[in-house]
């Protein structure tokens, strides 16, 4: 056993590389993975937010942009090596089209300052999400003020974006499996199911949640109660809401049916059986019915002014 030792001790040093190459790996394949399921998500929700702009009370210049801080893994230092940075916050997906886009800015180009402050001057702990959230919130205030914000990269300097009119809301993925409206977040699980839907299907999915902020319902639940009849309530005013956003979106609204009658099967259970949702049938129904009444008003363009014809369930 004494003369044992030397010997794992060698064979423990020599494999040391391959585990640290098998870290790696797993970390960069874990943060491509998270991405594209980023760029998915992002890439619909702008289409719904600036699609629907004309239509929201409180549309505001966007640039398409999420970021990522490296301060929000478990492993930062293996992450960053990963997205091949230097500092913790890069560039996690652009949407196509935004003028994120039109400067070139690309997953996993680094990010070291907005508007001048450097962004590595907010401290933030391992696993930590409050400095991404307020870094968020620098560019939607930059951009509040004058419509501009600017980003400065390392190769490349200070690049400014001028935002352009969308429907107040992020939309990001986060663990687990569910789909959720946070009144100014979208947020997705990651192992969503309509994550791996035709994209219309998936975009019917987030005009849902989409819809419960653009409505306001956590406000109007905040109020009146969360009383299941409440709930259900605001379940199916989103229900009928998908269709028109998807129509400005540029989506067919007879995805949102499809959408349902895809998914209502498989999840009948637990969340469709609860007294706050009606069953999945019969929320197709209602969502066919909405579909009629979009048709019938859209503009020559495809446009369907919601703010005008659509009736509210809940409205106060």
């Amino acid at each position: 056993m004494i003369r044992a030792a030397p010997v794992l001790a060698l064979l423990l040093a020599l494999a040391q590389p391959a585990l640290a190459e098998t870290r790696e790996e797993a970390a960069a394949a874990a943060l491509a993975a998270l991405q594209q399921s980023d760029a998915r998500l992002l890439a619909v929700g702008w289409r719904l937010a600036t699609g629907n702009a004309a239509y929201c009370s409180d549309a505001r210049p966007a640039v398409g942009l999420l970021l990522q801080d490296m301060a929000g893994y478990a492993e930062p230092e293996a992450m960053r090596k990963a997205a091949g940075i230097a500092g913790p916050i890069a560039v996690q997906a652009v949407a196509p089209g935004s003028p994120a886009d039109a400067a070139g800015l690309r997953a996993n180009d680094e990010i070291t300052a907005i508007d001048g402050t450097a962004v590595a001057a907010l401290p933030a702990e391992e696993e930590d999400w409050r400095r991404l959230a307020r870094l968020h919130d620098t560019i939607d205030s930059s951009l509040a003020a004058d419509g501009l914000v600017g980003l400065t990269l390392p190769d490349r300097g200070e690049v400014t974006l001028e935002g352009v009119p969308a429907c107040a809301s992020r939309f990001e993925i986060i663990g687990g499996d569910g789909a959720a409206a946070e009144g100014r977040r979208v947020v997705i699980g990651r192992k969503f199911v309509g994550l791996s839907y035709p994209e219309d299907e998936f975009a019917a999915a987030i005009a849902h949640e989409f819809a419960h902020n653009l409505l306001r319902h956590r406000v109007w639940l905040d109020r009146h109660g969360r009383k299941w009849k409440n709930v259900r309530a605001t379940e199916r005013e989103a229900d009928r809401m998908m269709p028109w956003l998807l129509a400005n979106a540029g989506y067919e609204p007879a995805a949102a049916l499809r959408f349902m009658r895809r998914w209502g099967p498989d999840h009948g259970g637990g969340l469709f059986r609860k007294r706050t949702h009606e069953g999945w049938d019969e929320r197709a129904e209602t969502i066919e019915a909405e579909i009629a009444l979009v048709e019938a008003v859209r503009a020559p363009d495809g446009s369907a002014d919601w703010s005008r014809h659509f009736v509210r369930e809940v409205a106060d």
